[in-house]
């Protein structure tokens, strides 16, 4: 019998990758929408950019690689974070997001869903690397909402399978402590400079949300919430966030 045509339209051409590396191209192709369905509303979702510098100043970021499991961009080097759960509203928290960011968040977002924003961003941190930004107290993170600086927001193309409307916030190194634990969901979880990121297994759109990162780290830190809002939309194309 025949073979059936592979997912991409190719031929097989004896694919001599590592079987891991075969099941995460795999799990891409399948994260393309079925032609012919409709198009999946984008669930919330927020990234966060842990950030120092080293002795020498360069910038660097916490990142890790995603499971080739994953049904969302599997086996790439990502920020921590996820969806924003119907628990992260109306939480308590140890501060609030400061008026700029918390301006910058409702934007495209109600009051209390930009607020849910940080917290699922602190939540995931907490969750994917161990790292705590706010305390832990009874049992419950508290989050540390005015650490928060706001980069950006990306929405998934309509073509794909799983889709997210994703605010990217960052947070000082300085502000977070713990040691880097996390639960396993991010793989070689450490610190990249933006350069070494780029060398790395990195899916388009990360590498649009550093050139973000550079930007807004190059301006004077009281000119950086007056910056003009960015949304990645379509094939991750950049536009005003009007």
């Amino acid at each position: 019998m025949a073979e059936s045509p592979k997912p991409d339209g190719g031929a097989d051409n004896g694919d001599d990758r590592a079987p891991e590396a075969r099941r995460g191209a795999e799990l891409k192709r399948a994260a393309i929408r079925t032609e012919g369905t409709r198009a999946v509303r984008p669930r919330n979702a927020a990234s966060i950019l842990v950030w120092r510098r080293r002795r020498d100043g360069t910038a660097e970021v916490l990142m890790g690689m995603r499971h080739a499991k994953h049904r969302f961009m599997p086996s790439v080097l990502v920020f921590p974070g996820g969806r924003v759960d119907r628990a992260d509203h109306g939480v308590k928290t140890l501060t609030e997001l400061r008026p700029e960011v918390a301006a910058q968040l409702r934007h495209r977002a109600p009051p209390s869903l930009a607020r849910a924003i940080g917290v699922a961003a602190v939540r995931e941190l907490a969750e994917e690397t161990g790292l705590l930004l706010g305390e832990q107290r009874n049992g419950r993170l508290l989050a540390d909402l005015a650490a928060l600086d706001y980069l950006c927001r990306a929405v998934t193309p309509a073509n794909r399978a799983m889709r997210f409307n994703a605010r990217f916030v960052l947070a000082p190194a300085e502000a977070v402590r713990g040691e880097i634990a996390g639960s396993g969901e991010l793989e070689g979880l450490g610190w990249h400079s933006v350069e070494e990121a780029r060398r790395a297994s990195l899916a388009a759109i990360t590498g649009k949300i550093l050139d973000e990162f550079v930007a807004w780290l190059a301006l004077p830190p009281h000119a950086r919430h007056e910056r003009e809002l960015i949304v990645f939309k379509g094939m991750d194309n950049r536009t005003p966030d009007a």
